[in-house]
Order: structure tokens, then sequence, then C-alpha cells
């Protein structure tokens, strides 16, 4: 399993403590330094079933600053995952891989019945 975070993040870190807790083994990537490309994103966003948007870090500053909220409607898919692929600190974090699943974003209850 890959867990990828940043890890001054608050949520990311009750995240590791979840899996820690839990006893679930993974390996750990810091997503500003190891940004995801564009290839796995796309990858991870048709395996997650969810939205693109939900792929954003819709309350960073980066979101914010780059007034994202107005640009992304007008973006096409294609484009907005190339956006994702520029800086890690766009993307929502953290995400879960494992073989089968994509987990964006924590929450225990989601976590519990996919883990």
């Amino acid at each position: 399993m890959l867990f990828i975070c940043y890890p001054k993040c608050s949520t990311c870190q009750k995240a590791r403590k979840w899996l820690d807790e839990h006893n679930l083994e993974y390996t750990e990537r810091h997503i500003a330094e190891d940004n995801p490309s564009y290839d796995e994103l796309k990858e991870w966003y048709k395996k997650s079933g969810l939205s693109l948007k939900k792929f954003f870090n819709t309350s960073g500053l980066l979101y914010k600053e780059m007034k994202l909220k107005e640009k992304l409607p007008l973006m096409s898919e294609d484009d907005q995952l190339k956006l994702l692929a520029t800086n890690g600190m766009l993307v929502k974090r953290p995400i879960v891989l494992s073989k089968d699943k994509v987990l964006v974003g924590f929450k225990e209850t989601e976590w519990e019945g996919l883990l």
C-alpha cells in the first residue's frame, strides 16, 4: 500500500496514526518532494471512481491563489490533470493506493470499510 502525504498536514498525521494503529503496512511518499505525474494521476482518477475535483486540494493556499474555483469548470479533464501534475500542493491528500483501491482524503469510516 502506498500512502501519499504531506508530513506537516494535520489530516495526513491523523491518517498515518490511523494506519499505524490498525497495523497496516505502507510505503510513505512525500507529495511535495515527489509530485504525482500526469500518468499516475490519470490512472488513480480512473480507478477511484471519484470526480476529478476531489483530487484538488480546494482548501489549499495555492488553489485559492490561482483562483481555481473559477477556472476548473472551464478546463478540460486533460488540462486539469496536467495542472495537478505541476505541483503536489494542488493535490488533495492523503491518498492511499492499494492494488484495487484509491482513497483520497481521510475519512475514518470510509477507510475502515475499505481497508
